[in-house]
């Protein structure tokens, strides 16, 4: 068995491991690079393997950059079937399509306004494309070991990072490898811990965050703190937030916030139709997280939804204090776009950042504190107050890492560390080795090794 890493080497975007045995090619995760302009152009590279060959696709979550390659890989060859949860592919009929439909967007948006270099640009996939790819899924319940084909099982394990998520299991005759996918918090506030794994002999494990402690203030307060601060001084409160995950969390927030009466009465937009469709799997995969179906409805019924282009544009003209919740939540594609244009100029509004910004985006960018940022081809003016809050993250810091990893019995032979940038890599790397004693290595982009 070997394994070749094909993304989420030292950045935490583009995740892609191939793994091949004597008959067998079996990608585990295929996601799109996001961030840098120089990881980016890698999604239009040619594949460093031929898509027909690949046997089987297995998928530890839903998100983009560990699922939105695959209408690409299929349109390239790709027969086989994408194994994961039932909700990673519940996620993922929302995610592509939509996924798909920006792409489109953007790459029309570019030709009407004249801002790509490229004549004419084109997207990656369409939404047609990533509706078709659907097909290929092939869902498989949490702890029902799998046989994917002769002498090979897999198997999944929650995560505890979004519905869905998993901890991926494959087993080739009598030696075993264990994906983290994106690991979940112990402590979350919607999703429930990850499963305890006690045994393998080779581990991939996610380093978002290896370099850091989370915050561990409590979200409620700081949420309250920006709200009445921004609406006290006439503004409005921009959160750029992942459809999936981070918007649900947020509303659950603001929930709690208003059944308390702890901010004011002020409208509430999530400007995002699959946000919609992605709150109310909530209430479907009640097994995975701590709400009730009550707190599930509430929750959901927090926000009026935007769904129309039109109806978009119309709340960026309300003149009074409101909240606005839109994806992408890195600021790299989507309504949020829209809606900074018009409120990052006004140093009467807040826009509030709730999650892990990939170095290189615009959320990285904001957070760093650039006086303008390009957005649609124009430079935009940031007088917008910014925050940046570190305690709503749904990825494990390097305690709690370090925690999941202290179940093992026994140690791995290696294990590779991924899915994070150079110093969070390195310094996982380095807290694991002197904690436990485990062999660890940072593997290279197109590193391929014998297990």
């Amino acid at each position: 068995m070997k394994i070749t890493f094909l993304g989420a080497t030292r950045t935490v975007t583009g995740s892609k491991y191939l793994i091949s045995t004597d008959t067998k090619k079996i990608l585990v995760d295929c996601g799109l690079f996001q961030g840098y302009k120089e990881l980016r152009l890698r999604n239009w590279n040619k594949l460093p393997f031929d898509a027909q060959k690949i046997d089987a696709v297995i998928l530890t979550h839903a998100h983009i950059d560990h699922s939105g390659y695959l209408p690409l890989l299929v349109k390239n060859g790709f027969k086989g079937k994408i194994y994961c949860t039932p909700g990673t592919r519940d996620l993922c009929a929302i995610l592509l399509p939509d996924s798909g439909h920006i792409q489109e967007e953007d790459a029309n948006r570019a030709n009407r306004y004249n801002y790509s270099k490229h004549k004419p640009a084109l997207p990656l996939y369409t939404r047609d494309e990533a509706i078709t790819a659907l097909d290929q899924f092939s869902p498989i319940d949490f702890n029902e070991p799998y046989q994917l084909f002769k002498n090979i099982t897999i198997s999944f394990s929650p995560a505890g990072h979004i519905i869905g998520s998993s901890v991926v299991r494959l087993e080739y005759q009598n030696k075993s490898i264990v994906f983290s996918g994106d690991l979940g918090r112990p402590h979350h506030l919607v999703m429930k811990s990850p499963a305890i794994v006690s045994s393998t002999d080779y581990l991939v494990i996610e380093s978002t965050y290896g370099d850091r402690l989370h915050d561990r203030s409590n979200p409620l307060d700081q949420i309250a703190d920006v709200v009445q601060h921004t609406a006290a001084n006439g503004g409005s409160v921009i959160i750029p937030a992942f459809a999936v995950g981070r918007s649900q969390d947020i509303l659950y927030c603001l929930y709690q916030l208003k059944k308390a009466k702890r901010i004011p009465d002020i409208p509430i937009f999530l400007d995002s139709p699959m946000a919609e469709n992605v709150s109310d799997l909530l209430i479907k995969h009640l097994n995975e997280h701590t709400l009730t179906r009550e707190q599930c409805k509430e929750t959901c019924q927090t926000a009026q939804y935007i769904k129309t282009p039109d109806e978009s544009k119309a709340i960026d003209q309300i003149k009074t204090p409101s909240i606005i919740i839109s994806a992408s939540g890195m600021v790299e594609g989507g309504r949020i776009l829209h809606h900074l244009k018009v409120f990052l100029p006004d140093h009467h509004n807040t826009i509030l950042l709730t999650g892990y910004q990939d170095p290189g985006t615009r959320g990285d960018r904001l957070m760093r504190g650039e006086s303008e940022i390009k957005i649609h081809g124009e430079m935009i003016p940031v007088r917008a107050r910014i925050v940046a809050m570190s305690n709503m993250s749904a990825h494990a810091d390097y305690e709690e890492i370090i925690g999941w990893l202290k179940n093992f019995k026994q140690k791995p032979k290696k294990t590779f560390i991924t899915h994070g940038d150079q110093d969070s890599t390195l310094s996982l790397k380095n807290k694991i080795e002197q904690t436990l004693g485990w062999k660890c290595e940072i593997p290279e982009y197109l590193q391929s090794e014998v297990l």
